[in-house]
């Protein structure tokens, strides 16, 4: 079963500095019937204006990962990290026991795209953390590259739940495939293109949940890229 969420359904919120969308429930924005799906909790699409960003705040119990679309953004925190994410780089932050953390449009003039994610952790008051690294020229460049995983496994960035994140790239009319285990499910996000899913046709802002199904079938007639998710 495929269940479309379309980018004009998302939440939006427009506060010059930043413009967001909200594929489940966030801050200002409620909707119950799209408050998660499994252990997937945020998937905020953010585009920050020149030289603005979100101060220093604080975050607990949470797995956290950023991936950057376009421009530069920014990290500090209180563990004493602090680094530019570029397009392409992912970064994982393990809220854990307490961690505050900044992030700010790195150039003065052109915006930042990023995707935020929130990830709700396999256990609560796990020893805060962080890991930053690009997604580089890997598998992605045609296909499926891993980039986030519980065991690291393939150069991935360790997050602390039963969770897999995929980068894919697709050029013109090329296709890809994912298999899903017994009792698994998907969600996928599309930031760039047209993507068809299974025959489902997606484009850039939508998102698709995925269950009782057992392989994705992906295609893109004019080139896509975006997140694929494998839950438990």
């Amino acid at each position: 079963m495929i269940t479309l969420r379309k980018s004009t359904e998302r939440g939006h919120a427009d506060h010059g500095w930043l413009d967001t969308y909200h594929s489940f429930s966030f801050a200002d924005y409620y909707d119950p019937q799209h408050m998660h799906f499994r252990t997937l909790r945020v998937i905020n699409e953010d585009r920050v204006a020149g030289g603005g960003g979100f101060d220093m705040h604080p975050h607990r119990d949470m797995e956290i990962v950023t991936y950057v679309i376009s421009g530069a953004l920014e990290h500090r925190d209180s563990l004493g990290n602090g680094a530019v994410m570029k397009a392409g780089d992912v970064q994982r932050m393990t809220a854990g026991t307490g961690i505050r953390h900044s992030e700010f449009n790195y150039s003065p003039i052109e915006p930042v795209h990023l995707l935020q994610i929130w990830i709700l952790p396999e256990r609560k008051m796990l020893t805060p953390g962080y890991e930053q690294k690009s997604s580089g020229n890997g598998k992605a460049a045609d296909g499926l590259q891993l980039v986030v995983s519980p065991t690291a496994r393939d150069g991935s960035l360790k997050i602390h739940q039963d969770a897999e994140i995929y980068l894919g790239k697709l050029k013109a009319a090329a296709k890809a495939s994912h298999a899903l285990k017994a009792n698994r499910h998907a969600w996928i996000q599309v930031f760039k293109g047209e993507l068809e899913l299974n025959g489902e046709k997606l484009t850039a802002g939508d998102g698709a949940s995925v269950s009782e199904e057992t392989a994705l079938q992906l295609a893109s007639p004019n080139g896509a890229e975006f997140l694929l998710f494998d839950l438990k």
